[in-house]
């Protein structure tokens, strides 16, 4: 394979305390296909963007346009969301990765990086003896991951591309570990097989695949019905929404580990709650979340008190009550490469 030009871009490297002067990170151009998932910002359109994928259908769930989709038409894709989301449950999803046991001086690739919130946590991780890489779908996240400030200066540049999952432009065993997070939702069982092939393939025997995605079944937020958000999945899912189906299918991901190969495969699901008051980057990304959700909820008919949640802004919301709450779960599991 011919590795295109590198783009080198001076970026600050910074700690996840604060920023300090940093090295030079190479990020080679855009290569081969791709099919990779995510992954400061303008108010949150989720039509915004390129047309997509997926059109909603008049009658039934069949073809729901979630929204926030970016270049690629992938719904909640876009950095701006995928960052807002980051923000609101960091400390939940920095934990998923340390419990991983990504050691110093290890090689990792982030497959599906989105723009890059992992990166730092990973630098951290393997210290300046490692070496990271990072491949995603969208060329505009690939870009903001190459500028992503980092707190570690590698003796190795990182490696950060426009990739896919389902044919990793890196040779057998190039890493000791690969982290995938919340990606699995945009690949089909056939392709999360691949894709988990693909990682097995590029790690090291005894190296790591350790893959994170949402739970949607455990969202709920309250005062109101507790099951109203489980449901809407679980109808889009039942009426032939691929995207549904995905969210609710988070917790069968020990079984797709072991059927693609892996050994030792652990798994473990969280819910990560918040109660008010909210700070700010919570109500940010679950406000605009929820209402996306309500106004689909409310244009397919979907009976419920949907109205509430459609404007995060409202006095009345729930994220805004005294005793509001709001959750989701997530789905950590990890396998161990077996010997060849």
């Amino acid at each position: 394979m011919t590795t295109p030009a590198p783009i080198r871009a001076r970026i600050p490297a910074v700690g996840l305390c604060g920023p300090r002067p940093g090295p030079l990170v190479t990020a080679p151009g855009p290569a081969g296909p791709s099919r990779a998932a995510p992954g400061a910002h303008a108010p949150l359109d989720p039509t915004a963007g390129a047309a997509r994928r997926h059109r909603k259908d008049a009658r039934t769930m069949t073809r729901i346009d979630w929204g926030y989709a970016a270049s690629t038409g992938l719904e909640f894709t876009r950095d701006d969301i995928v960052a807002a989301h980051f923000a609101a449950c960091a400390e939940d999803y920095l934990a998923a990765l340390r419990g991983v046991g990504i050691a110093p001086g290890w090689r990792v690739l982030d497959a599906g990086c989105g723009g890059g919130s992992f990166l730092p946590c990973l630098a951290e991780a393997v210290g300046p003896d490692g070496w990271l890489a990072a491949v995603d779908l969208a060329p505009e996240n690939v870009a903001a991951s190459a500028r992503r400030a980092l707190p570690v200066t590698f003796r190795r540049p990182p490696d950060i591309r426009h990739g896919d999952l389902l044919a990793l432009p890196y040779p057998d065993d190039s890493f000791d570990a690969v982290w995938c997070a919340n990606t699995t939702q945009y690949l089909d069982d056939a392709e999360l097989r691949r894709a988990l092939v693909e990682m097995r393939r590029v790690v090291r025997p005894g190296g790591l695949v350790a893959v994170k995605d949402l739970d949607a079944s455990l969202i709920a937020v309250r005062p109101g019905d507790p099951f109203a958000f489980a449901d809407f999945f679980r109808l889009a899912s039942a009426q032939g929404d691929g995207y549904a189906r995905r969210l609710l299918r988070t917790r069968e991901l020990r079984r797709h580990l072991a059927e693609a190969g892996l050994a030792e495969v652990r798994q473990r699901t969280t819910v990560i709650e918040h109660f008010a008051p909210m700070p700010a980057p919570v109500r940010r990304f679950y406000g605009l979340a929820c209402a996306r959700i309500a106004q689909l909820a409310l244009a397919h008919g979907v009976r419920g008190d949907w109205h509430r949640l459609t404007d995060p802004d409202a006095p009345g919301h729930p994220l805004r009550d005294p005793l509001g709450y709001v959750s989701e779960g997530n789905t950590t599991a990890v396998g161990v490469v077996p010997p060849a």
